[in-house]
């Protein structure tokens, strides 16, 4: 029986790694689609500027190094939402089965054999199957980066931790709508997982590469 790691930041081990990308789909990052840019200026600027090219970094090492990687996407199980949470029904969140609003962005595409949970809520652990999911993988330790810092990534680190996963987030791989909220996001649940950097991360993954 392997050990259980001492700390939070332990070295990932090849074979127990994956990667969580939240919600990275084109209608909460592609400007216009839900908001207009003059909206929402800070958010889609770090999207554009941060957020994207280092989760590109990301995936990029991830898949370099065979982690396994999921991406989230807000989704209804069918065209006309009747199967989503009472909150996101109550907050009129619909993105129909199907829609392509609702694809990943063209830069962070699955390629095959990347898994796809579209969920109904705000937190994935609750209406996907991913605990399941990745039990069946054998991952021990979760990467997490998205969107939003203080609401579906929120979630999805307490939710992961709570359920004896390792939990790494990626700070400067995630936006909300402002700093001040993602700081404040990030102080809030900075408990329940080791808070990082994509060059940090990406630094471990690709050590895992060199190991196989």
């Amino acid at each position: 029986m392997t050990q259980d790691p001492a700390r939070r930041d332990a070295p990932y081990r090849r074979g127990e790694t994956a990667l969580l990308l939240v919600d990275m789909q084109r209608i909460w990052v592609e400007p216009g689609l839900e908001h207009p840019y003059d909206e929402r200026p800070y958010y889609y600027g770090r999207l554009r500027d941060t957020v994207i090219p280092n989760q590109r970094r990301l995936l990029a090492a991830a898949r370099g190094a065979g982690a396994d990687v999921l991406h989230t996407v807000i989704e209804s199980l069918t065209s006309h939402g009747r199967d989503r949470s009472l909150d996101h029904k109550l907050s009129d969140m619909h993105v129909p089965k199907g829609a392509p609003e609702g694809r990943v962005i063209e830069a962070l595409a699955p390629v095959e054999d990347e898994i796809v949970l579209p969920k109904t809520s705000s937190g994935v652990f609750n209406s996907t199957n991913i605990d399941y999911v990745l039990r069946n993988l054998g991952v021990r330790y979760l990467i997490i980066a998205g969107v939003v810092t203080d609401q579906c990534v929120d979630m999805a680190v307490r939710d992961a931790a709570d359920r004896g996963y390792l939990v790494t987030l990626v700070d400067d791989a995630c936006a909300t709508y402002s700093e001040e909220r993602h700081r404040a996001a990030v102080n809030a649940f900075g408990g329940y997982c080791w808070v990082s950097d994509t060059a940090t991360v990406a630094a471990r993954l690709d050590a895992l590469a060199g190991e196989g």
